[in-house]
C-alpha cells in the first residue's frame, strides 16, 4: 500500500512470503505512525480488499524494532493467506 498523501512515507522494499506453492510479494512502507491530527495506524501486516497485502512499520522506530515488526507481520501474512486459501 502506498500512501501518496503522506509526505513522510518511505517505501522500504518487498518481503516475499511463501504459502504452499505460491510466493506473495508484500510491499513494506515506513511511516510515522503516531502523528498529530491523524488517525493512529498500527504497525504490522494489513490487507485491503481480497488481494492487496502489505506491511507498515514505524519510521520513528529503531532498525531492530522495524526488523521485528517485519518478521512478525510476515508470519501474520502467511497465516492470513493460508486461511484464505483453505476456505
Amino acid at each position: 500500500m502506498r500512501i501518496p498523501a503522506h509526505p513522510e512515507g518511505r517505501f522500504l522494499g518487498f518481503v516475499q512470503v511463501k504459502v504452499a506453492s505460491r510466493v506473495y510479494s508484500l510491499p513494506v512502507e515506513a511511516l510515522p505512525l503516531a502523528s498529530e491530527g491523524a488517525s493512529v495506524r498500527a504497525a504490522g501486516f494489513f490487507s485491503e480488499g481480497t488481494d492487496k497485502f502489505g506491511i507498515l512499520v514505524d519510521s520513528n522506530a529503531s532498525d531492530g524494532e522495524q526488523r521485528e515488526t517485519i518478521q512478525r507481520a510476515s508470519a501474520e501474512a502467511a497465516q492470513h493467506i493460508a486461511r484464505k486459501l483453505l476456505n
